[in-house]
């Protein structure tokens, strides 16, 4: 048994505009809501003597991006989540894990994000490209088989290079 934690949302604003409204948007939506997830799964992840969870993170949580702060600090905490429920789940059988992905293709980002941003993504990115879903899928499934049985506690970007180049994106006003 391996449950996902594969929520988000993002309002992506400069930090001086965020209101505390937007503040507890983000921390309910994207990192509550895996805490609790991860607690009602341990019972079950416990009773089958091996399991894991797979927390979909986000690369902006590993480096920065100059935009979303409330949304990178909530992918930032969720991977450092990943590693404590790693180290303090691990005699229950339970391994905890957490994916970073960078934009992704996918129907959401191509209806929420303008031309520009994506080109910039892809400008930015080593491999000049978006990512697929079936390349975050491959390693989601990778990762609930026994053959992932020793890798616990790790932040696994699949990003084409992004966060061993860095980026920052800055809309144009």
């Amino acid at each position: 048994m391996s449950p996902i934690n594969n929520v988000g949302a993002i309002r992506s604003k400069p930090t001086i505009e965020n209101t505390a409204e937007d503040f507890s948007f983000h921390i309910s939506t994207n990192l509550e809501s895996a805490y609790h997830f991860s607690q009602l799964a341990h019972p079950l992840l416990k009773s089958s003597g091996c399991g894991s969870i797979v927390f979909i993170s986000s690369v902006t949580g590993v480096v920065s991006c100059g935009v979303s702060s409330i949304y990178s600090a909530t992918k930032g905490a969720m991977n450092q989540l990943a590693r404590n429920l790693a180290c303090e789940w691990a005699s229950d059988g339970i391994r905890a894990i957490a994916i970073a992905p960078a934009v992704i293709a996918t129907p959401l980002v191509e209806y929420g994000f303008d031309d520009e941003f994506k080109k910039a993504m892809e400008s930015t990115n080593p491999l000049g490209r978006l990512g697929k879903p079936e390349e975050v899928a491959s390693l989601v499934a990778f990762l609930c088989m026994p053959a992932a049985s020793y890798i616990t506690g790790q932040t696994i970007c699949v990003d084409g290079g992004l966060s061993v180049k860095g980026f920052s994106y800055q809309p144009h006003a």
